[in-house]
Order: structure tokens, then sequence, then C-alpha cells
């Protein structure tokens, strides 16, 4: 697997260099400011970019920008946040991407190296990986049609929204299957969502919704 990395801290960018090659991920390039990630990301033999939302020169959201038109360019090309904030309108539209193969961890939450290893093997194989409190934001930014949702249906939204299967929401909350498949066609009712049999695309589904 061959890796991009964009950090602006040169430690940091260092240490994930080193993370990365020890686990046989190969990284091809690591850059640190905007203008250097537009040029890297339409490199054609990336299998993940890793990057993070503020980088020079304002520091302020070039990452994702960068990480949003290069999906446009390159529809599905796996980008993995690490990132100490939520940018909520950029993450939005990345995140309800109907390609998938996209990620967003906070980076003080990120509890382990197997963890971290695992989410960027998640993210190059198409899938999605969603932190709990980037969840929790943008949930709570969407506010009024959210308003319809019980604190249940509320909590198995996150759930799903981080790509966990029903079995799994189940054990997470100590309820059944059964029961969360209702809760389930409770909330896409609610908020006019078509059900889909696919975690991934449910997520999406979820996160589309929130951009509107």
């Amino acid at each position: 697997m061959r890796a991009l990395v964009a950090e602006d801290h040169a430690l940091l960018r260092a240490g994930l260099i080193q993370l990365l090659e020890a686990h046989d991920i190969e990284v091809v390039e690591a850059v640190a400011d905007e203008p250097s990630l537009v040029r890297a990301l339409g490199r054609p033999d990336i299998d993940v970019a890793i990057l993070d939302v503020r980088l020079p020169p304002t520091g302020t959201d070039e990452g994702l920008r960068a990480a949003v038109q290069a999906r446009r360019r390159r529809p599905g090309l796996p980008i993995l946040v690490l990132s100490q904030y939520v940018e909520q309108l950029y993450a939005r539209e990345l995140l309800a991407s109907e390609e998938g193969a996209v990620g967003y961890l906070l980076k003080d939450r990120v509890a382990n190296v197997h963890q971290f290893i695992s989410s960027v093997r998640q993210v190059a194989a198409g899938g999605t990986v969603m932190d709990p409190e980037v969840v929790a934001q943008l949930l709570r930014r969407r506010g009024a049609p959210l308003a319809a949702l019980t604190p249940r249906e509320r909590e198995v939204l996150e759930h799903m929204a981080q790509g966990r299967s029903n079995a799994a929401i189940g054990d997470a909350m100590s309820i059944t299957e059964r029961a969360v498949g209702k809760h389930i066609a409770n909330i896409f009712a609610k908020l006019d969502l078509v059900s889909s049999d696919d975690d991934n695309r449910r997520v999406l589904a979820v996160l589309a919704y929130l951009q509107r």
C-alpha cells in the first residue's frame, strides 16, 4: 500500500512516516503545505492520502479543501483526515460522497497504533471511518430535523455513522439486533431517507442528508 502524508508539523510528519512504514505502508510523498498537497494528490500511485485539515499558507481548512477538490477530479480517492479540529462545511461535503473511502479521526482520540493502522487500511479498501466526536458535532449542527428523533434513535444514528453493522450496534447498546432494526427504520422514516442493506451506504446517506 502507498500513502501520501500531509502534515505541517515536522515531528508529527516524521512520526507518521515512521509508523506507516513500520506497518508495510510505503509513504511515497510527505508534504507540509497546500500547494504541495494539491500537486501530490494528482499522483496516480496513491492508495490513500492521510492529511491534516489546517495547512499553510493560512492554517484554516486548506487540507480539506484540497481533498474535496481531488475527489471531484478522481472520485473514490481514499482520504483519511487526521486532525485536531472538525471543519464543518468541507467535512460534510467530503463525508457525504457516494464513493466511500473516506475517514475523519481526531488526533487526540486515536487510542492506539493498531486502531490507526486499521483505519488507514479500512479507508484504503473503500470503507468509511468516523470518529464519534466528529459524528456528534455534525449531528448537533444539523439541528431541527433531528429533533424528531428519540435519544435512543440518536444514539443508533451515531453508531451507524461510524460504519457499524446492526449486530455491532446492538452489542454496543445492549439491545437486540431486531430492536436496532426498528430504531433504524424509524430514523429513516423521520429523516425521509431510504434505507440500504449496505452499511457504508447507510452511513453516506445519513451524512449526505446532514449536508443539505
